[in-house]
């Protein structure tokens, strides 16, 4: 439904009185004229006749302006400081590298501000033009997961918040940081509106507030960032009210930022630590997802001074531990004697973030989404516990802190603990730990590889080829899969490196569909100034939500190889009702009805022409896939985005 607020016609002064704007603009009308008679030294006619009731005809110069050929004359600003400009700067002094918005009036003053306040103006932040708010916020939401740290999304009023309303509860399914401000303006759109407009997502979210007060906004916005970076990490929520945002800031200054204080393990627990690591003969730290990349520096350090084989959850989601580390993996046997958990479980010590209990504290009306409650979630739980000869007992000691920022005490522990013959051991273990990786790392890959040959020339595609001949064209880059890999096979566990704190950025939440792009396009943002690439293997369901994306990709000039996962079907639903016509006896010849996309079918790469975006295929001949990928790299190297519609098997 369109916005009637976006509609030129029905601006604020309009709606707040006819009789009003009306005196203005005769007045305004008098004083033109006026000027213009002052202009002509008295009202000369300059040879012209005089029109009807003695007022002389327009000019030349009056006809063209008033056919908006031509930019009125710059008048004095009315508002020298607005609040928006403040607003603006607490952005730039967070660090918040983009504000994407779909625009609004409620946040007319701050969307201002944002893209001329500033030298340069657009620059921290830059404004990122959203389709649709559900894709904005999940842009954010991607952006999250890739840099540890939030972006913002803009919202306008209450049906900006419902629009955005499933992405804002996936992002705190997944405990990802984003900034979110919504726009409220009573005066202009009372449907627009509402008195607590936080209300409607207080559920799913960790923090909100609405301001009454200029300085109250600016103190709220940084509050606002901090809740949304200090574990358990989730969106936050501030409403701006029009007014504050333009009236004149008079004296109020940007209050100085201070970054939050987030609690790790006290002194004596990390001595205890370190001594049991150190004192260990097969250490082993199992690493789950971490909050920053400095968290994953932080773990890798950790594991190289103790020499502990490590287990990570990097080809689960972000910030975990290196897949190919030459400590990653088993180790040379897996009796350990002493097991850390960081953000995991480890059989005698495990360090957790506060549990998602936390947050269900805000649920004030007892709704409960999801089935979130302590102890589930994306992050903290979950994993295998290690321990003697991988027996899954229970961890002596749990830790409620965040295992982040309890690393630094721990390492500095380990450091003042270890001794010389100490790292001799250590350094021996490494290298057993190293040799039984690699030997362990190759024959998983060859048993992946002779597993995928299965349907390699098949058409329609097979997943796994997609990811295969990826891989080779992508290796060497600065890569980040930013979609998804669940339903097209979870190919690049198996194929793929995952190196980085941000190589692959796991699944939706959730589970909500409209992710994949936008997620992508928010890790692309991320990614543009950072010389990395960007792949979206994008699901066809997925993408049908929110294709408008594609169009934010191309104008913003994004970093973003989309690979279409097209099996013209929502495919697990149509196994689901296939397997219930089946077992109710009915057959399933109709299975397909309701689940499958066809008649006519789906062509995504004159779908992303329309958008701008270069694109290849249909390609259901496994034989051009090759050729189409090496474009697209090539094309996404460069900075342009590009699709290709790959026909594939079903998974």
């Amino acid at each position: 439904m369109a916005k009637s607020h976006k509609d030129s016609v029905n601006r604020r002064g309009f709606l707040k009185g006819a009789a009003a704007g009306a005196a203005a603009g005769a007045a305004a009308l008098v004083t033109n004229v006026e000027t213009s008679e002052a202009q002509r030294g008295g009202g000369g006619q300059r040879g012209t006749a005089a029109a009807p009731g003695g007022a002389p005809p327009p000019t030349p110069e009056q006809v063209t302006r008033d056919a908006g050929n031509v930019q009125p004359p710059a008048t004095a600003r009315a508002i020298t400081r607005p609040g928006s400009d403040l607003m603006t700067q607490v952005l730039r002094d967070l660090g918040v590298e983009y504000v994407a918005a779909n625009p609004g009036s409620s946040f007319e003053g701050l969307q201002e501000s944002l893209i001329n306040y500033g030298n340069p103006p657009n620059k921290m932040p830059e404004f990122i033009t959203a389709l649709h708010e559900e894709s904005a916020v999940t842009m954010a939401h991607g952006y999250g997961k890739a840099e540890g740290k939030p972006m913002c999304a803009l919202l306008h009023g209450t049906i900006g918040v419902q629009h955005a309303a499933m992405s804002i509860y996936q992002a705190y399914y997944d405990r990802t940081p984003v900034l979110l401000l919504a726009g409220r303006d009573e005066g202009f759109i009372a449907a627009h509106t509402a008195h607590d407009m936080a209300g409607m997502v207080r559920s799913y979210t960790k923090w909100d507030a609405q301001p009454k007060t200029l300085d109250d906004s600016l103190i709220a916005i940084q509050r606002a960032y901090n809740e949304a970076i200090t574990p358990p990490c989730g969106p936050t929520l501030v409403v701006l009210d029009i007014e504050l945002q333009k009236e004149e800031a008079k004296a109020a200054k940007v209050p100085a930022y201070q970054s939050p204080r987030i609690t790790g393990i006290e002194s004596a627990q990390a001595k205890d630590i370190a001594k049991g690591l150190l004192d260990a003969q097969n250490p082993r730290i199992a690493v789950g997802r971490l909050r920053t990349p400095q968290g994953v520096k932080n773990a890798v350090e950790l594991a190289e001074l103790v020499g502990a084989c490590t287990s990570t959850s990097a080809t689960n989601g972000p910030m975990s531990f290196p897949q190919r580390h030459p400590l990653c993996g088993p180790g040379f046997s897996t009796t350990y004697d002493y097991t850390l958990g960081l953000e995991t479980a480890g059989a005698q010590a495990s360090i957790t973030s506060p549990g998602l209990a936390t947050l269900l504290s805000r649920d004030v009306t007892n709704i409960g989404f999801g089935g979130i409650a302590p102890g589930s979630g994306a992050r903290g739980g979950g994993g295998a516990r290690g321990g003697r000869g991988g027996a899954a007992a229970g961890p002596a000691l749990a830790l409620t802190a965040d295992a982040e920022a309890s690393l630094p005490a721990i390492l500095e522990e380990v450091k003042r603990q270890l001794t010389a013959d100490k790292r001799r051991a250590i350094q021996d273990r490494t290298a057993k730990h190293t040799e039984a990786n690699q030997k362990a790392r190759v024959e998983a890959i060859m048993q992946a590889v002779e597993a995928k040959r299965s349907g390699w020339d098949a058409s329609p595609v097979s997943t796994a080829r997609i990811y295969s001949e990826l891989w080779p064209l992508i290796m060497n880059e600065d890569w980040c899969l930013s979609s998804p890999s669940g339903f097209s096979g979870g190919h690049n566990a198996q194929l793929w490196d995952h190196n980085k704190p941000y190589s692959y950025l796991g699944g939706q939440g959730a589970g909500g569909m409209g992710y994949g792009a936008p997620a992508s396009v928010g890790a692309a943002l991320a990614a543009k100034s950072r010389g990395r690439i960007v792949i979206n293997v994008q699901t066809d369901g997925d993408l049908n939500y929110a294709p408008g994306v594609l169009w934010t990709a191309v104008h913003h000039k994004l970093p973003m190889l989309t690979v279409m996962h097209n099996n013209r079907a929502w495919h697990q639903e149509l196994m689901f009702v296939e397997y219930m016509c089946g077992v109710r006896g009915r057959g399933t010849d109709r299975g397909h009805i309701g689940t499958s996309l066809r008649d006519p079918y789906i062509d995504y790469a004159k779908m992303a022409a329309g958008y701008g975006m270069a694109s290849d295929g249909p390609i259901s001949d496994p034989k051009l896939l090759a050729a189409a990928l090496k474009r697209g790299v090539e094309s996404v190297k460069k900075g342009n985005p590009y699709l290709i519609d790959v026909i594939t098997q079903p998974r």
